[in-house]
């Protein structure tokens, strides 16, 4: 062999090599500078083959029969039309015509095929407008290592948190779903959700709140920027109270806006906080509960009165607390009627669901079985090497795997003490107002595994 055919082997093995490397180290780069021509291509050369193995084909025309009748030529089945094609970071997003006859339903229940069919890492599909569907094709494992989109659209009670299986940042939107519950088994990471999301809101002008029955070993290292801790089934019941208190003032003076003048504006009317003048209206209030099955056990028969009370004022603040810009993140390894009573009432406000792995499937069921029954089996198989991954459940109905990124217990304790300005004044929780220990007494904490 030539010694110019040796360089030139040795060349294209290191070319080979290199790719295999960018592939396992960067993704995002080898999808954008090698792998998405070559699934581009797959697809062009390969879609009328595809249509019709996974049958998504109409049959033709009366107008098509009558020229294939006259040019003497079999009949083509008609198939939707690729109109634009967008390429991604994370995959390729397909713009359809479907033809007449298609329904969105069609495509989502060939979304295994198609994949397997393009060899890709996964195909979502959501509707457009009546005749055309979004595909989004996912070229590698965007869950793997977690990278935030760079624009996510972040602002007041909006904070991404984690993102999702087809690329796209997951938001926590406290105005579009005011309450939420995350369960999760023990290293499933969802005190590093927790721990994103009040990272994401320390910078905001927002009132954070916790109760946190295990001493306060979750939420205690974020006391510079909370408004009110308790850590005891006692000092959350009298928190619980103030609260409740709280938002009664926030409603009279909603009620008290709403005695207008007769020539008042109908802009100037409104139901909830969001409509009072900037001047007056009060600070957006988040009540974190850190593992909500504290709150519900008994030691002794004495403690039921003050858990009935403690329930009672929780689905208070649950049912009411929205229009009052109040809102609830329930945290728990389970969370079900076997709690006791008022368990179920208060999950049925808890409209945002967020679970990741857990021990059993009833509590995969209990979080998201009145979600979608295909949601519970998706829980079930997170595997524990994935810590941080779990099934949420989405404002627009259906579900969505998600991972949050990795954030450290000294990173969020870091971030809450620089926002500590931010901290309003709630002259009803100022008992309850946490005192942080002296900057001197912190220790470096270890980065804790993701």
């Amino acid at each position: 062999m030539a010694g110019g055919q040796i360089v030139s082997l040795i060349g294209l093995v290191l070319i080979v090599v290199g790719l295999v490397v960018l592939r396992w180290r960067r993704p995002a780069w080898y999808w954008i500078g090698f792998g998405s021509l070559v699934a581009l291509i797959r697809i062009r050369t390969s879609f009328r083959s595809v249509m019709e193995a996974c049958g998504l084909t109409e049959p033709p025309s009366r107008s098509r029969l009558w020229i294939a009748a006259a040019t003497h030529r079999e009949p083509v089945r008609m198939m939707a039309g690729i109109r634009r094609v967008r390429i991604t970071r994370s995959g390729l997003v397909l713009r359809l015509r479907m033809r007449p006859g298609q329904e969105l339903q069609d495509f989502e229940v060939a979304t295994e095929r198609l994949r397997h069919s393009w060899r890709m890492h996964g195909v979502h599909i959501r509707a457009l407008k009546p005749g055309y569907l979004e595909v989004r094709l996912i070229g590698y494992d965007v869950l793997r290592k977690v990278v935030m989109p760079g624009k996510p659209g972040a602002g007041l009670l909006r904070v991404p948190v984690a993102l999702r299986a087809d690329g796209s940042a997951h938001l926590r939107d406290f105005r579009a779903t005011p309450h939420e519950l995350v369960v999760g088994a023990t290293e499933s990471g969802k005190s590093v959700y927790l721990r994103g999301l009040i990272k994401g809101l320390a910078p905001q002008r927002v009132a954070l709140v916790g109760i946190d029955c295990k001493w306060g070993v979750e939420l205690a290292p974020f006391a510079r920027r909370l408004s009110a801790l308790a850590v005891t089934p006692e000092e959350a019941a009298a928190l619980l109270d103030a609260l409740v208190e709280e938002m009664t003032g926030r409603f009279e003076l909603v009620c008290a806006a709403q005695n207008l003048p007769p020539d008042a504006p109908l802009d100037a009317i409104t139901s909830d906080i969001w409509g009072l003048p900037e001047d007056i209206r009060p600070v957006p209030l988040v009540l974190f509960v850190d593992e909500i099955a504290e709150l519900f056990l008994l030691t002794s028969k004495a403690d039921e009165k003050r858990r009935d009370h403690l329930v009672t004022q929780l689905i208070r603040l649950a049912q009411l607390g929205r229009a009052a810009g109040m809102y609830l993140e329930i945290c728990g390894q389970r969370f079900g009627s076997e709690l006791g009573p008022g368990a179920t009432s208060l999950r049925a406000q808890l409209t945002g669901r967020i679970a990741h792995r857990v021990n059993d499937e009833g509590s995969a069921k209990m979080a998201l079985g009145d979600v979608s029954p295909r949601a519970v089996g998706v829980v079930t198989a997170i595997a524990p090497t994935r810590p941080g991954t779990a099934v949420a459940a989405l404002p627009t109905g259906g579900f969505a795997r998600i991972r949050a990124p990795f954030v450290s217990l000294p990173e969020a304790a870091a971030a809450c003490a620089k926002h500590a300005h931010m901290t309003p004044d709630l002259p009803a929780l100022d008992a309850f107002r946490p005192v942080p220990a002296p900057a001197g007494a912190l220790v470096e904490l270890a980065p804790e595994p993701a």
